[in-house]
């Protein structure tokens, strides 16, 4: 089962125990692909041998030399590799709704900074090179917001900012108040 901390070890046990013999079994068969793409990697796992994705990804990710899931402890450390322009951005669009409602907790889930509330998420953010993308993770509220958002690039569950984004606060504190009626 895969851990909090994001240990990719963690997963051997189950391996050893669902597919047989230690881990060292699947270590020498990965090495046997040479210099094998993690996609092929992972198909040999999952074709030939019939692991499932999460045990595939924690063995080759772990053969790649990627111990561990986790890039970011915190949200703070996200924000440190980005460019000073985003990561000030970013941290704008998260101060502006805790401002307005402090029980959010800032967290990082999936690489990415999030808030959520009582284990649920709220709304995500994540960077790219030329904007910043965030997810209220609803696409009902990017339809009830679609009137505001019409000058944004919008998809299913997510919208893209400038790097340099004039925070519209009053769009964030929508959205994320449509966010937070839907998970009560």
């Amino acid at each position: 089962m895969a851990s909090d901390d994001g240990d990719r070890t963690k997963f051997f046990p189950a391996i050893e125990n669902k597919h047989g013999g230690p881990i060292s079994i699947w270590l020498d068969r990965l090495a046997e692909l040479g210099d094998a793409k993690y996609p092929d990697q992972i198909a040999y796992l999952r074709e030939n041998h019939g692991f499932s994705q999460a045990h595939a990804n924690a063995l080759v990710m772990y053969v790649r030399n990627s111990p561990t899931s986790k890039r970011f402890r915190t949200p703070e450390d996200y924000f440190a590799r980005l460019d000073p322009v985003a990561a000030g951005t970013a941290r704008a669009i998260f101060a502006a709704i805790t401002t307005v409602h402090p029980d959010l907790e800032l967290v990082i889930a999936w690489n990415q900074p999030m808030l959520r509330v009582d284990g649920k998420y709220v709304i995500g953010l994540s960077a790219a090179k030329h904007h910043l993308l965030l997810n209220p993770f609803s696409g009902d509220v990017l339809a009830t917001f679609a009137d505001d958002l019409a000058d944004y690039e919008v998809n299913k569950k997510t919208f893209k900012v400038p790097l340099d984004w004039t925070i519209d606060t009053k769009l964030l504190l929508g959205i994320t108040k449509a966010r937070l009626a839907e998970l009560t």
